[in-house]
């Protein structure tokens, strides 16, 4: 039988708007991870591992590194002005509360394994609680990465600079995460109806010119 795959979900705006709501409880550590995993399209794995030296502040990139990253290949990904600012607010508050500490970018605050990486599984406990302030049960640590690049689609992206920017190999994996929401499709039909029976319409203009 013929799997059926299911389109990932990403939010629509009201979501998307309670969600950023709810991440204004978050820690600065964990606002700046919600930013980067967006801004980056960044996978789990890749946004727990990384550390300060991949960041490249004055031009607002992220160097992946090819052991983090599921491809094995590394590539750059950049952010934007909100994690700009978070990212400088959290580097003061990361040195106040652990001293020049090197390796992983995002340390644990527990009691039982302070100063230490965090890891994956204590992200997606964020994100569960991110998921259920914001009374969206759908939000997963993927979505960030599954908004990005479908919004990097709706600013005219190619198939090609999506699937570079997300680090896949193949192409028709890119397209599993680019989505047009039904009000974009019919927008477009519109237009390009539009335009067809304006064409129409000019063409049976002759008959009247004939008459």
């Amino acid at each position: 039988m013929r799997r059926v795959e299911k389109a990932p979900w990403i939010p629509n705006e009201h979501v998307w708007d309670r969600i950023l709501r709810a991440c204004e409880q978050e820690p600065v550590r964990n606002r700046l991870m919600v930013t980067f995993a967006y801004d980056g399209a960044l996978r789990r794995e890749e946004l727990v591992s990384l550390e300060p030296g991949d960041l490249e502040p004055a031009w607002s990139l992220i160097h992946l590194r090819a052991e983090t990253t599921k491809s094995k290949r590394a590539r750059e990904v950049s952010f934007g002005t909100t994690s700009a600012q978070l990212l400088v607010a959290y580097l003061r508050q990361r040195g106040e509360r652990f001293g020049r500490v090197d390796g992983a970018l995002f340390l644990s605050e527990s009691r039982r394994n302070r100063g230490d990486q965090l890891g994956p599984s204590s992200w997606s406990k964020i994100v569960t609680g991110i998921a259920t302030r914001a009374e969206a049960p759908q939000l997963s640590t993927h979505t960030f990465r599954h908004l990005r690049l479908t919004d990097l689609a709706r600013a005219g992206w190619s198939i090609d600079e999506i699937a570079q920017y997300a680090g896949h190999r193949d192409l028709s994996t890119t397209l599993k995460y680019i989505h047009l929401s039904g009000r974009e499709l019919a927008a477009k039909l519109h237009k390009a109806t539009c335009s067809l029976h304006a064409d129409r319409e000019r063409r049976l203009a002759a008959l009247v010119e004939a008459w």
